[in-house]
């Protein structure tokens, strides 16, 4: 997320009620979390391990439980929960849900809209697009030339979506991200700040979800196709010319480069990164990052010759077990 204007480091400590540590002439132009963190943005620690991470990576300011050593350049906001300090600025930067409905979008020419269809704020939807019955648009959502939208879908705030998409049945875009602290008092969820892009000429089947994400936007490349019942996480990057086959679960902060292919019911955990080119069978459970140009099978997920091999290997096992008994008998 971008600020209007740089911030200074010493403002947003008074906001979280924070002590700065390092450089106090640092000014922030932006907060992200760490997936996608750039130069000038606020980003957050809360544990040792990830320490190092976050102090080598871009982030300007960062806010920690604990003073450390600071790298040159940057700053530090020493508060007791950066988590909560880290939401507390989402929502500052961001406005909040509101179900406020607007009989009044920006509208091209041609658009057809049919009825029971609810819009809220600074809602732009360009030519010729057509927009089914008791379809749901949130605020500041932009959509795109000679998009279809079918009846049902919902479409969340701060979503973009290009021109020539085809948006099915009871798609949902923006949903809430599934990203949570886990505290004595229970798990706090974490702020919906980022929204979701969606390029040209990109189809999502019937009831696929698509999560918003946390401080930038998920993605979604141009001329992407995604089968119906396909779960895309919160922060998750997917490049153009992807082929996405139903039932695939993609977990948040994934990276699927262009040209990638997963058939159905491919499971992807968080922060994992498949090469351009790359193919993953049906079921592959996917649990370290993919090589470009591969293709995978299994769970957990291998390349395909030396999955075929070991599942051959593997039919022979009670033979070989059989071999190895009656040699013991003859030896007895």
């Amino acid at each position: 997320m971008r600020f209007e204007k740089p911030i200074s480091v010493q403002q947003i400590a008074q906001w979280v009620n924070g002590i700065v540590v390092g450089n106090p002439n640092v000014y922030a132009t932006g907060i992200n979390e760490i997936h996608r963190v750039e130069a000038g943005d606020i980003c957050f620690v809360d544990h040792p391990k990830y320490y190092r991470r976050i102090l080598e990576s871009p982030a300007s300011v960062i806010l920690i439980d604990k003073a450390v050593d600071v790298p040159d350049g940057k700053a530090l906001i020493v508060v007791e929960s950066p988590f909560i300090a880290f939401n507390q600025l989402l929502r500052k930067f961001r406005e909040a849900f509101s179900p406020v409905i607007s009989d009044k979008p920006t509208l091209g020419k041609n658009v057809q809209i049919g009825q029971q269809v609810v819009f809220g704020k600074n809602v732009i939807i360009e030519d010729e697009v057509i927009i089914g019955h008791q379809v749901t648009i949130g605020s500041n959502v932009y959509i795109g030339r000679g998009t279809i939208i079918y009846p049902g879908a919902r479409i969340g705030d701060y979503v973009q979506i290009g021109q020539y998409c085809r948006i099915q049945y009871g798609v949902v875009i923006g949903g809430l991200p599934f990203y949570y602290k886990r505290t004595h008092n229970g798990r706090i969820p974490m702020e919906n700040a980022g929204g979701v892009w969606i390029g040209d000429y990109v189809d999502i089947g019937a009831n696929t979800t698509i999560d918003s994400g946390v401080s930038a936007p998920t993605m979604i490349g141009d001329h992407t196709k995604i089968d119906n019942l396909v779960q895309v996480g919160h922060d998750t990057i997917i490049g153009k010319r992807c082929v996405i086959a139903a039932q695939v679960g993609i977990a948040g902060c994934v990276v699927i480069e262009d040209d990638v292919t997963l058939w159905g019911q491919v499971g992807i955990p968080s922060g994992i990164r498949v090469g351009k080119g790359a193919v993953l069978l049906a079921k592959a459970g996917v649990m370290s990052d993919v090589p470009a140009g591969k293709t995978y099978f299994g769970a957990p997920a291998k390349e395909h010759v030396q999955k075929w091999r070991e599942l051959a290997a593997l039919s022979k096992l009670p033979l070989w077990i059989k071999e190895a008994e009656s040699k013991v008998e003859q030896e007895e």
